[in-house]
């Protein structure tokens, strides 16, 4: 059965790039130039600098291919607004809580959610709540502290 596909913003796409190129072009060579010197000193069964350089190496290895598989399983969406007005993928939405405080998130795909940055997933309880809304509506969303009623105060599609 194939799998629905996993959506992410282009910046997104592009940090999962970023990291992926640093860690081929800067990070792994280096671990490869220290595990030459190390192997370079002689019997590296009691070499630690040797032992811990061929550790890291499998590390960044394996981040390479996590990094590939998930790159190649996305699938890229510039997001645009909705004609009807309402929070979608890659929407920022503004809302405020029952204190009065608000605070702005941006719905992005799983891959990407950074919640200090107020980047969500629409997959986490919060952005699957706002999936749909208009400003005006209230969500009712369950988070560890207990329920919070929020109200949507503004959509839009450009970071704010």
């Amino acid at each position: 059965m194939p799998r629905p596909p996993r959506y992410i913003t282009p910046e997104g796409y592009r940090r999962i790039a970023a990291e992926h190129d640093r860690i081929w072009t800067v990070e792994r060579p280096r671990v490869v130039a220290e595990v030459e010197a190390a192997a370079a000193l002689g019997d590296r069964s009691e070499n630690a600098e040797y032992i811990y350089g061929k550790k890291k190496l499998r590390e960044l290895d394996r981040r390479l291919r996590f990094l590939a598989q998930r790159m190649d399983s996305l699938t890229v969406v510039e997001p645009k607004p909705h004609p009807t007005g309402r929070a979608f993928f890659g929407a920022w939405v503004t809302v405020e809580d029952e204190d009065g405080e608000e605070r702005t998130y941006r719905l992005v795909g799983p891959d990407e959610f950074d919640v200090g940055r107020g980047l969500i997933s629409v997959d986490a309880p919060l952005g699957r709540a706002l999936l749909g809304k208009r400003p005006g509506d209230e969500v009712t969303v369950q988070r560890p502290a207990g329920e919070t009623e929020l109200t949507v105060v503004e959509i839009g599609w450009e970071r704010p």
